[in-house]
């Protein structure tokens, strides 16, 4: 196995062991910065002309905003969560135009505004319970 692979398996590893402890708040939060990360890898790769990995990308940024569309609960959440899943839908079709058009400029607004929404949520974090 190459050092390359051995870190993919760590980081696989790392990520699968955050999620199983991660309470349902911190699973939101890990949404958020995985799409973000693919966002991010899909717009490095179109700069390298990566088109594969670009498109792997951005559809795995899809499948996630549809995770968090499907995490909404709108009978809780009122008018927040329907302005959220407007966004998401919003999001989705702009990563399918970046990925048609390869616009790097709009796969940094689809980053720009989760990081809005992620900076929102983590400051709604809820406190850890006393020891």
């Amino acid at each position: 196995m190459t050092p390359r692979a051995y870190a993919a398996q760590y980081r696989q590893t790392a990520v699968s062991s955050a999620v199983l402890e991660a309470s349902p708040h911190q699973l939101v939060a890990l949404m958020f910065a995985g799409f973000r990360d693919r966002v991010q890898l899909a717009t490095a790769s179109l700069e390298r002309g990566d088109t594969a990995r670009k498109g792997q990308s951005i559809t795995e940024a899809i499948a996630i905003l549809g995770s968090l569309d499907g995490a909404l609960d709108h009978e809780a959440g009122g008018n927040i969560a329907t302005g959220l899943q407007s966004l998401y839908e919003y999001l989705q079709r702009r990563l399918v135009e970046a990925n048609l058009h390869n616009d790097p400029a709009i796969l940094r607004e689809a980053d720009a505004l989760i990081a809005e929404v992620q900076s929102a949520w983590n400051a709604i974090a809820p406190a850890a319970p006393a020891p």
